[in-house]
């Protein structure tokens, strides 16, 4: 199925309206961990695995997920051991999303600091958590999990998933 991320999202404008979703009306550093929770789309771009030029700085993703990462779901099969787990695993929050420059185009963290809206197939936006896999944005059939793919060479991706 073709990936069908939508029209951009429109720059977010701030408003005193309550009866704005939160994504909104709270800057990232002042959402509840609920809040900060719910931005996670489910999409799993994050969890494939990157390679890094080390000459020139540039992040090449692949098709290969994290160990831990469910490929039928799309989430961790251990989010609260994680970083214990996998020593590269990195913990988004305020301070960090702004610098993560790798993190994926369409992530609601990355377009909430950014100033933009959600994408219409965010689940807080549908309101239904298969949505984000419907349109074919998730890594949902697209991956391989690094127990089995081997030298990770072999699934650089050409473009961001």
């Amino acid at each position: 199925m073709p990936r069908r991320r939508g029209p951009e999202p429109e720059p977010t404008k701030a408003s005193d309206d309550a009866a704005l979703p939160f994504w909104k009306r709270t800057p990232l550093e002042e959402m509840t961990a609920a809040e900060w929770e719910s931005l996670c789309d489910g999409c799993a771009k994050c969890c494939l695995l990157k390679l890094e030029d080390i000459e020139t700085g540039e992040i090449a993703f692949t098709s290969v997920a994290c160990r831990l990462l469910d490929l039928g779901t799309c989430r961790c099969r251990n989010y609260p051991e994680r970083q214990r787990l996998v020593a590269d695993c990195v913990s988004l929050n305020p301070d960090n999303i702004g610098q993560l420059h790798w993190m994926p185009s369409t992530c609601a963290y990355r377009l909430v600091a950014e100033g933009r809206d959600l994408y219409w197939w965010h689940p807080l936006v549908s309101g239904d958590p298969d949505s984000v896999h419907r349109a074919g944005v998730s890594v949902r059939g697209r991956c391989i999990s690094e127990r089995r793919a081997g030298d990770l060479e072999n699934y650089v991706l050409k473009e961001e998933p």
